[in-house]
C-alpha cells in the first residue's frame, strides 16, 4: 500500500472519531458528528487523499490545509465591506490528474464523475454521502462499534415504513447547499428534468422555513444554526436598485454560494455568498417577509434545541432590533399595519395586495411576539420594547376589528352608510356596499369566517388567503373564535380550498378583465395558476401547526392523505393549477423543496403534536386586557392629548 493511501486510511479513520468543532461561531463545545458532519468530513478526507497525491503541495501548505479543512482552528471565514460578497477561502488545489471537483455550490466532492449539466450540481448518484439505506446502516455500525455514539444518525437513516416519507428525506437531503463544508441551507427546487433555473439554485429565506423546522424536528440543529448567522452577516450589507438603497436591518430575499478562482491563484478557489436584496429578482421588490420568517425561525430553533445561546448572541440581539426598528418605523401611514408593495410577500408578483396584506401582518405580529420573548432586557432596548408592545396592541385591535368577515359581518356591510364624518363613524373606512361581491353572498358558509386579504380606504379584498389566515391561528393574532371559525370555513369549503391538492393560496381567482387590470395581463398568474389561486402543497405544514394549535388535527390528516395520493407520483410540483387543482402547474418546477419539506413537517407534527409549540404563539393575557381596553375605550376620549401619550405595558 502506498505512503498516500495509508495515510488517507488513517484520516478516514480519524474523521468518525474527531468531535466536531465550530470556531468560526464562537462556540468551543465538541458534540457528536451528525450526518451533515459525517458527509463534510469525508468530503474532506477525500480531497486531503488527492492533494498528497498532488507533487506540487509543500507539506506546509498541506498540513496548513488539512487543519483548515477539518475545522480545527480559524476557517478563513470574515465578514466584508459592504461592496464585497462574504467570501469564505478554503483554498481547493487541483491535483495533477484531476481528481479534486467542486460544484457550483462548493457542496459535494467526487472522484472522475461527471456533473450534472442543470444547475452545475453534481449528479446524486455519484455523490460521497449519498449512499442507500443499507450502506448506511452498516456505516452506522462501525460508528458503535468504534466507540462513537450513533444515536443521531441512527434516528435520522430510521427507515419509515411510509415510501413516500423515505424519498422525501432522501430528496431534502439532496438539496442541501455547503458554504466552507458547513450545511447552510437548501436550494429551492432541483428539478432534472428541466434546463431552465432562473433562481431556484438558490437559498431562500422563506423557502427555507419548512426545511429548516423538518431538521429540526429531526435533531439537525447546525444547519438551522449556521443558517441562522450566515443570513445574518448578510442583512447589513448596503444593495442599491437605481442609485437608491432600502432600508437597514433588510434581509435578502435568497442567496447563492458561488466558487470563484482565488485572486492570484489559478490552482485554488473561494467560496462566496451572493445575496439577492431584490434587486435583480424579477419585478425588482424587495422582501418584506425574509426579517419576519428570519425572527419566527430563530425562536423555532431555541425552542426545539435548547440553545438560547444564539439568540443571546450580540450580533444576533442587533440583528433583531435592526428588523424590528425598520419595521416600527413611524411614517405617513395611519394604521398600525404594515404598508408594503405588490410582490414582497410568498405572493411575489403583481396580485393586486400592495398596501396592507394580511399574510405579512399575521406575520408581522408573530414576529413581535417572538421578538420580545427573546430581546434581552437593557436600557438601549427599553424603548424598541415600549413601541413593540404598542403596536401589538393595535395591530392585534386592528385586524380582528375591521379585517374579519362572516355572515354577520357581511349583513352589516351590506347595510353600511356612507360618506360617515365623525369620530364614532361605523363605516369607518368609506367601503361602499357594492363592493361586496356575488360570488361572496353565495360562498359564506353560515357557520364559519376568515380575515379578509386587505383592508384600504373605500377598498375590502375579499379574497380568502390562506397563509395570512393560518398564521393568524398560529400566532393567536386572530381570537380563538375566529380561529375555530377559520377551521370551520376550510371544512365546509373542503372542495373549493383542498380539492385533489391542498391548498389553495388565494380563493378565488382572479378572472376576465378583472385579471388583465389587476395582474397586468399576467400569463403566469392566469386565473387557477399560480399565485392566482393555484394550489400550493408547502402549505400543509401551516395548516397542520393551525390545527394542532386548536386541537383539530383531523382537518389535517385529512389533507395530508389527499396529498399522498398523488404528490410523489407527480414527482413533488411547486403548485397545481385549475379550480380543483387536477393539473400539475404549467410552469410548475418539479422537485420544489418546500414542497417536499412542508409534507414532512405536516407529518413529523401529527406524529408528535407537543413539537408544534417551537411555532406557536398563545394568547398574552395582558395583551387580551389591553385590547379589551380599546374596544371599550370612547373613540372620543381617545383622541385626548393625554391619551396620545398613554401606552399599554404588555
Amino acid at each position: 500500500m502506498g505512503t498516500s493511501e495509508a495515510v488517507f486510511q488513517v484520516l478516514t479513520r480519524t474523521v468518525h472519531q474527531l468531535a466536531y468543532y465550530d470556531p468560526f461561531f464562537s462556540s468551543s463545545v465538541s458534540v457528536l458528528p451528525s450526518k451533515f458532519k459525517v458527509k463534510s468530513m469525508k468530503k474532506k478526507a477525500s480531497r486531503c487523499k488527492s492533494l498528497i497525491k498532488c507533487s506540487t503541495m509543500l507539506p506546509s501548505k498541506l498540513e496548513s490545509y488539512w487543519f483548515q479543512e477539518m475545522g480545527i482552528g480559524w476557517c478563513g471565514n470574515k465578514i466584508n465591506s459592504h461592496s464585497l460578497p462574504q467570501i469564505c477561502k478554503c483554498q481547493q488545489a487541483e491535483s495533477a490528474s484531476g481528481s479534486t471537483t467542486d460544484d457550483g455550490n462548493g457542496a459535494w466532492f467526487v472522484e472522475s464523475e461527471k456533473l450534472n449539466s442543470r444547475n452545475n450540481v453534481m449528479n446524486a448518484t455519484h455523490v460521497v454521502g449519498f449512499q442507500d439505506v443499507q450502506q448506511l446502516k452498516q456505516e452506522d455500525e462501525i460508528l458503535i462499534s468504534n466507540g462513537t455514539n450513533g444515536t443521531i444518525r441512527d434516528d435520522f437513516h430510521k427507515i419509515s415504513i411510509d415510501p413516500i416519507e423515505d424519498e422525501a428525506w432522501d430528496l431534502l437531503m439532496e438539496s442541501v447547499v455547503y458554504y466552507c463544508g458547513s450545511p447552510i441551507g437548501t436550494i429551492a427546487a432541483k428539478d432534472p428534468t428541466s434546463s431552465n433555473v432562473l433562481n431556484y439554485d438558490q437559498v431562500f429565506i422563506r423557502d427555507f422555513i419548512p426545511s429548516g423546522i423538518a431538521f429540526l424536528l429531526k435533531g439537525e440543529y447546525d444547519i438551522v444554526r449556521n443558517f441562522i448567522l450566515h443570513t445574518l452577516q448578510l442583512q447589513s450589507w448596503e444593495k442599491t436598485m437605481d442609485c437608491h438603497s432600502p432600508g437597514q436591518g433588510l434581509m435578502p430575499a435568497s442567496f447563492k454560494v458561488r466558487t470563484v478562482p482565488l485572486d492570484g491563484d489559478d490552482s485554488a478557489t473561494e467560496e462566496v455568498l451572493d445575496p439577492d436584496f431584490g434587486e435583480a429578482a424579477i419585478g425588482r421588490v424587495a422582501p418584506v417577509d425574509s426579517g419576519l420568517w428570519w425572527i419566527i425561525l430563530l425562536r423555532a430553533y431555541g425552542k426545539c434545541s435548547g440553545d438560547l445561546s444564539v439568540q443571546e448572541r450580540i450580533d444576533v440581539q442587533t440583528g433583531i432590533k435592526m428588523i424590528l426598528r425598520l419595521c416600527l418605523a413611524d411614517g405617513f401611514d395611519m394604521f398600525p399595519t404594515l404598508l408594503v408593495t405588490d410582490g414582497s410577500c410568498m405572493i411575489d408578483r403583481r396580485m393586486g395586495i400592495h398596501g396592507h396584506p394580511l399574510e405579512i401582518q399575521a406575520l408581522f405580529y408573530s414576529a413581535l411576539l417572538s421578538a420580545r420573548e427573546m430581546l434581552t432586557p437593557e436600557d438601549g432596548s427599553a424603548d424598541l420594547i415600549l413601541a413593540l408592545n404598542n403596536r401589538l396592541v393595535a395591530l392585534s385591535f386592528h385586524i380582528r376589528e375591521y379585517y374579519w368577515i362572516d355572515m354577520r359581518k357581511l349583513n352589516e356591510i351590506y347595510r353600511y352608510k356612507t360618506e360617515e364624518y365623525s369620530y364614532d363613524a361605523v363605516n369607518k373606512f368609506n367601503i361602499y356596499p357594492d363592493q361586496i361581491p356575488p360570488w361572496l353572498v353565495e360562498w359564506m358558509p353560515n357557520k364559519g369566517g376568515y380575515l379578509i386579504g386587505n383592508l384600504q380606504p373605500a377598498h375590502m379584498d375579499f379574497r380568502f388567503f390562506s397563509l395570512g389566515n393560518l398564521w393568524s391561528v398560529v400566532s393567536s393574532l386572530a381570537t380563538v373564535d375566529q380561529s375555530h371559525a377559520i377551521l370551520d370555513l376550510i371544512e365546509a369549503k373542503w372542495s373549493d380550498l383542498i380539492g385533489d391538492m391542498p391548498l389553495k393560496i388565494c380563493y378565488p381567482a382572479l378572472e376576465g378583465q378583472e385579471w388583465q387590470i389587476i395582474t397586468g395581463s399576467d400569463p403566469k398568474n392566469t386565473p387557477w395558476s399560480y399565485h392566482n389561486a393555484g394550489s400550493w402543497p408547502t402549505l400543509l405544514w401551516q395548516l397542520t401547526v393551525a390545527c394542532i394549535k386548536m386541537d383539530r388535527p383531523g382537518i389535517a390528516a385529512k389533507a395530508i392523505e389527499v396529498a399522498e395520493k398523488r404528490i410523489l407520483i407527480d414527482k413533488w410540483p411547486e403548485y397545481y393549477d385549475t379550480k380543483r387543482a387536477r393539473f400539475i402547474g404549467k410552469k410548475s418546477q418539479l422537485f420544489q423543496t418546500w414542497s417536499i419539506a412542508g409534507y414532512l413537517v405536516a407529518k413529523l407534527l401529527l406524529a408528535d403534536p407537543s413539537k408544534a409549540k417551537m411555532l406557536i404563539t398563545e394568547e398574552d393575557s395582558e395583551l387580551v386586557n389591553a385590547f379589551s381596553c380599546m374596544i371599550s375605550a370612547n373613540p372620543r376620549r381617545k383622541r385626548g392629548r393625554n391619551n396620545l401619550k398613554q401606552r399599554y405595558i404588555v
